[in-house]
């Protein structure tokens, strides 16, 4: 941040589901998104300031409602966050950057088309592609099959067996081996385990690249988890998807007519849920750096 910026800065603190998010109106370009990483590492570490697993910053667009720029905590920039998709949305909305409870917005993945249903939000998510499945990767004396899908970010999907499994599963040891794994190279990937309990209902968790750990929750693993899992005849819209905060999002979505690409088998995609305001306030030049 240059010295014209060194003042408090206006911000609210949001969850999605157990994401948890700094949101700023950027609007008049009192950060320069691109080069904030400083401000965002920051800002973003827990017990030292803020805290958070990410910082949204809003900003104009000359066609749509707004554009986001989406920073993991680590600084890096994310095409696509769905639980970050839905606080955004919200925030624009309590703040007055729409006036609208339907929106439109700008992301590195695409446009997102949101619907504000009083604390829930409901996005219809970029289309997904890239997708490959029965993927073997084998590391650290382990070897699993994989699906892979790109829902906005690259995610790894692996199936356990039952709840107990997926329970006890070590996510930062093993997720972390599949994020760096070659096969998903250079960019990396998230990496989903899943367990699912009838068609309806799946439990997920997740190790989310950039936050470099699991996360409460991760919207685009959720879409990730049902719609492979739908790929496999095991599950079918809508789908209740249990996250590790103990909270839930429900995917909707629709397939492709017969004999489309299989990288883009579904034609539409939603996810519904909470979008809470933990607190609005100010963040200190002390606590935050120069940033820049």
């Amino acid at each position: 941040m240059n010295l014209e910026t060194r003042r408090r800065l206006r911000f609210f603190k949001m969850t999605g589901t157990g994401n948890d998010f700094i949101l700023i109106d950027n609007r008049q370009r009192v950060i320069d998104a691109d080069r904030c990483g400083e401000f965002v590492r920051s800002a973003c570490r827990r017990k030292v300031s803020v805290g958070a697993d990410g910082v949204i910053l809003v900003e104009n667009d000359p066609e749509v409602d707004f554009r986001w720029r989406f920073f993991n905590a680590d600084g890096s920039e994310a095409e696509m966050c769905g639980n970050g998709a839905r606080c955004a949305a919200r925030f624009a909305y309590l703040t007055g950057i729409v006036e609208a409870p339907r929106m439109e917005f700008r992301t590195l993945a695409g446009i997102v088309r949101a619907e504000l249903l009083d604390t829930k939000v409901k996005v219809r998510m970029p289309l997904p592609h890239g997708q490959r499945m029965d993927l073997a990767a084998e590391t650290g004396g382990r070897r699993f099959t994989l699906d892979f899908i790109n829902t906005g970010v690259p995610h790894a999907v692996c199936f356990m067996a039952s709840e107990e499994d997926l329970d006890s599963l070590e996510v930062e040891r093993w997720g972390r081996a599949l994020r760096f794994h070659p096969e998903f190279l250079p960019a990396g990937t998230n990496a989903d385990f899943v367990w699912v309990r009838d068609p309806h209902h799946i439990a997920v968790r997740t190790y989310e690249r950039g936050v470099e750990g699991e996360t409460l929750a991760c919207g685009t693993g959720c879409i990730a988890a049902a719609l492979t899992a739908a790929t496999r005849e095991r599950a079918e819209s809508p789908v209740e998807v249990k996250v590790r905060s103990g909270e839930t999002l429900t995917l909707h979505f629709l397939e492709a007519a017969e004999g489309a690409d299989p990288g883009s088998r579904f034609r539409e995609v939603q996810l519904e849920g909470e979008a809470r305001v933990a607190y609005e306030a100010d963040l200190w030049p002390e606590t935050i750096g120069d940033g820049a």
